[in-house]
């Protein structure tokens, strides 16, 4: 009897065990931000294992900026080896951890609390008992961010944390699979199970995996608004037109996913809401700009969504990413 009540409590123990922690983050040209990201996860309350970085092109590197980071590793690959999905899950594959965290290197954690409220997203179920395969941290503008992608930041990333699963599909559509690995963290053992990030991606690895995860096994997404990190760009109508036309092209590569869910409604809705809230803040000058750069986006979604009718210079022209179609 006294041997059972031990094998009892040992396995409680063991199931109140810590959940322990990897950060991942591809880098290219890394900056004074990344250096600012480094420091604020070294003061995080929840404690990190090990931050493993995939550096694209070893030149760009300089250890000098980092020296003193417990648990750095760095692992240097080159431009053109460099893939949105392979890349991660090399990294990936470093790592022995429970939760791997997935960054980019312009994420900058808002306090210290961000990897504690991330792992907490780890105990929460969907309403039919889902459990949570990934969690993903709600993002904060920057300071020099513009009012137009500042609303942007809170249409995309409000301040209720929410569970996703197959069943919000018919209310939140596209939504239901949104996720971001700018900060997103993974049950590392779930992570593989679902064959991790597809290989070759130009884009949109994260909402590509939350959407197999949700539809073919059912598990739930969280998004935790308690996780913040600082994380925004100032792109400009080109800049918008290349990234929703590689976005577009992620999409049309995985029909099996984004064919039954329209995203043109839920962008509708945010123009038409970006053009009330400037108009509310008193800058209604700012609505024609934001019309137009929100033309650019639609533009460059349309044509990202028939790329196959292209000839490979147009293309070529369209993207953002051209290393990718030398691989293709």
């Amino acid at each position: 009897m006294q041997d059972e009540t031990m094998e009892v409590r040992s396995e409680r123990n063991a199931g109140a065990r810590r959940r322990t922690v990897d950060v991942i983050i591809p880098t290219y040209k890394p900056d004074k931000k990344f250096s600012r990201l480094l420091r604020m996860l070294e003061l995080q309350t929840y404690p990190i294992r090990r931050i493993i970085v995939m550096n694209t092109e070893k030149s760009y590197w300089n250890d000098k900026g980092y020296e003193g980071i417990k648990g750095l590793e760095v692992h240097h690959l080159t431009k053109a080896e460099f893939d949105h999905g392979r890349t991660r899950n090399q990294g990936a594959r470093y790592s022995r951890a429970d939760i791997m965290v997935f960054m980019t290197d312009d994420a900058v954690p808002a306090d210290n609390q961000l990897i504690e409220q991330l792992m907490a997203a780890f105990d929460r179920r969907g309403p039919l008992g889902e459990s949570v395969i990934m969690a993903y941290a709600r993002q904060l503008a920057d300071k020099d961010c513009g009012l137009a992608e500042r609303y942007t930041r809170s249409f995309n990333y409000p301040d209720q944390s929410r569970v996703k699963t197959r069943a919000d599909l018919k209310e939140l559509g596209i939504k239901t699979f949104f996720a971001s690995n700018v900060c997103c963290a993974y049950d590392r053992e779930k992570f593989w199970f679902q064959g991790g990030f597809t290989d070759k991606t130009i884009f949109n690895e994260d909402m590509i995996f939350a959407g197999r995860a949700v539809l073919e096994d059912d598990y739930a997404v969280a998004y935790v608004a308690e996780a913040r990190v600082v994380h925004s760009h100032n792109y400009g109508c080109m800049a918008q037109f290349h990234r929703n036309f590689d976005l577009a092209v992620s999409q049309a590569d995985h029909p099996e996913l984004f064919s039954a869910v329209r995203s043109e409604s839920e962008g509708i809705r945010l123009v038409k809401q970006t053009a009330r809230y400037l108009v509310k803040q008193r800058r209604p000058w700012l609505v024609p700009g934001m019309f137009v750069k929100s033309g650019f986006k639609y533009l460059g979604y349309r044509v990202g969504k028939c790329y196959r009718l292209l000839p490979r210079a147009l293309v070529l022209r369209c993207t953002m990413n051209k290393e990718y179609w030398s691989r293709v």
